[in-house]
């Protein structure tokens, strides 16, 4: 367990703001990647999310791309790539060519399509509809993502909420993955994907009847590899015996990350690259210069959780005003609390000591910070209190 300051993260979604546009929430990712290097921070990380309102981080690859040519030393990635949406080989050529560009510098974190999981395991269930409890309903096709857990606990002072019970319209889901695209061979399996992606970046790709293949772009390409996971299932086994670095992921299911990074390191197989586990965890974090302020910047946060456990895809991150005016039930509260709960909001020294229980707990060598406000000063201004106060625990 590290006893000292572990380095800090950026993963950014580039949000769209209420009033803004998707060429705003570009720049601003741009601007904010350059103020990231200059606080200090290790790596700047980009999501992928498709069809969603208020996420411009649609095509990964190529905003790291721009963000690399805009940043120096600073090292950039993937939070994460969807395997379920590509195929190996056209991500280890995207993920070689840019780090035959910036060499040193690339990161290539893996992730599962979440959308093709919640319909496997929507389908698979015979839990009829639910009500969502105040907030729009989920269609005659819904089926639940998460089961209740036994309920809320603190373990070594980390705050673990009780998994929500989240509907989904699932047709609505089905159509975003004809538009998308996804792979459904069942022999594909995700530790295979990660597999020939590693193959074609070693150069020693073969078919399964023997055929060697190579991808030039991706043969000897200096990439960081990483497994994204929120639960103890395939993700963190795969991290764990591929010998690969793992993120955790407690600020999107902060119910499961105990069991998460346990599995990996229960799994962890030593490699040519990392001889030890390797564990990064995620957090939500809104910092400002006293808990009140940052309370009224990170107001919008429900309403944004709400849009996405609805169905919908996230809106547009609301102003405080807007987050003011929503109407809440309780059941609304409800759904999105383990979210609430969990988003780390205060002063620098509040956000410090929650990040301190974070990295204790989960034994976490790096974290991974992720920030949302309505006004992009703003957000800027939450990670240089962050890591100047963390700079400062020496």
């Amino acid at each position: 367990m590290a006893s000292g300051p572990v380095p800090l993260s950026v993963l950014d979604l580039a949000p769209l703001s209420s009033g803004s546009t998707a060429a705003d929430a570009l720049r601003n990712t741009i601007d904010l990647a350059r103020h990231a290097e200059r606080f200090g921070y290790a790596r700047y990380w980009l999501a992928e999310h498709h069809l969603t309102p208020g996420v411009a981080s649609a095509a990964p690859a190529v905003l790291i791309a721009l963000v690399a040519d805009a940043t120096r030393t600073i090292r950039v990635g993937s939070g994460a790539v969807q395997t379920g949406h590509h195929t190996p080989l056209v991500i280890a050529e995207q993920f070689g060519t840019l780090a035959h560009i910036h060499p040193g510098r690339i990161d290539l974190g893996l992730g599962r399509s979440s959308v093709s999981r919640l319909i496997e395991r929507a389908t698979r269930s015979a839990v009829g509809p639910q009500p969502t409890g105040g907030c729009p309903a989920a269609g005659p096709a819904a089926g639940p993502s998460a089961g209740p857990s036994a309920g809320p606990s603190v373990v070594n002072g980390l705050f673990i909420p009780p998994a929500p019970r989240i509907m989904f319209d699932l047709d609505r889901l089905r159509r975003q993955l004809d538009l998308v695209g996804t792979r459904d061979d069942a022999a594909d399996t995700y530790a295979l994907q990660v597999g020939d992606i590693q193959a074609f970046i070693r150069g020693d790709y073969r078919t399964p009847d023997g055929l060697h293949l190579a991808a030039p772009t991706a043969e000897g390409a200096d990439v960081e590899l990483w497994i994204l996971a929120a639960s103890a299932g395939d993700s963190a086994r795969t991290a764990g015996e591929s010998g690969l670095a793992l993120a955790a992921n407690y600020h999107v299911v902060p119910s499961t990350v105990l069991e998460t990074v346990a599995a990996y390191r229960a799994a962890f197989t030593p490699s040519e690259t990392l001889r030890a586990p390797r564990v990064m965890v995620s957090a939500d974090v809104v910092v400002a210069d006293d808990d009140e302020t940052a309370r009224r910047l990170a107001s919008g946060y429900g309403p944004w959780v709400a849009s996405i456990r609805t169905g919908a895809g996230a809106i547009a991150y609301p102003t405080p005003a807007e987050a003011a005016a929503y109407p809440w039930t309780k059941q609304g509260r409800a759904l999105v609390a383990d979210r609430v709960d969990t988003q780390f909001v205060g002063s620098p020294a509040t956000v410090v000591q929650k990040l301190r229980t974070l990295r204790d707990a989960t034994g976490a060598d790096e974290l991974l910070i992720t920030t949302i406000t309505h006004d992009h000063t703003d957000r800027v201004r939450s990670y240089e209190l962050l890591a100047g106060a963390w700079a400062r625990l020496g």
